[in-house]
């Protein structure tokens, strides 16, 4: 069975339990992490002391879109496999300007929010941070102006880490500008029962 290392509130654990969902892709999880810390054990597999890392009947694997990609390749016949080269490359575009661009910015704003005490917080880069984020994500919502999902019609492994980030933004008590069609396309994610299972859950 595949085993997930990683505790359930890492937006990067978060991609591989939606996606295992969707797929239903049987998976065992571990917790490791935050204030579980990390084993031995698991920094043998992963020496970064970072989650996640999937094992999956030997084969060990740690990145997250990496790990994203290799379950949508494997198991997701039917469903998160990308047969066709155009959305693929589209699927992984999107997945790799939410890492560098759009969660760079948000970053600032989750950890001074969620994950720093009220009275150590850095107010004015939070805001700040938070306002670049919206200028930002003026980019997905006039890409999404057109397309029920990132590459289109199809939901796909491209949806998945900017729905956990998109989740994060509109979770916080933050000033944020209106982006019409990422709120359609989020109200669109609210209706994928593994959406709300793994990432509809508190911020921490």
């Amino acid at each position: 069975m595949l085993i997930i290392w990683g505790r359930n509130t890492s937006s990067n654990v978060q991609k591989l339990l939606w996606a295992s969902t969707e797929m239903e892709l049987p998976f065992e999880r571990k917790n490791m992490a935050g204030k579980y810390g990390f084993t031995d054990e698991y920094l043998k597999l992963n020496p970064n002391s970072v989650v996640p890392t999937i094992d999956d009947d030997g084969f060990v694997l740690w990145e997250s879109n990496a790990c994203l990609r290799y379950l949508a390749s494997t198991y997701g016949e039917g469903s998160l496999k990308l047969v066709d080269a155009q959305m693929l490359a589209n699927a992984d575009r999107w997945m790799d300007w939410c890492t560098t661009t759009m969660w760079n910015s948000l970053r600032p704003v989750f950890h001074g929010l969620v994950r720093t005490e009220e009275g150590l917080r850095d107010i004015d880069f939070i805001n700040k941070s938070a306002e670049e984020t919206g200028e930002i994500l003026l980019i997905l919502d006039s890409w999404l102006s057109d397309k029920l999902f990132v590459c289109g019609k199809q939901f796909s492994i491209g949806d998945i880490p900017l729905g956990i980030a998109v989740y994060r933004w509109l979770a916080m008590d933050i000033k944020r500008p209106e982006r019409p069609n990422i709120l359609a396309w989020y109200e669109r994610l609210c209706q994928r029962p593994a959406y709300k299972e793994h990432i509809m859950i508190p911020l921490q």
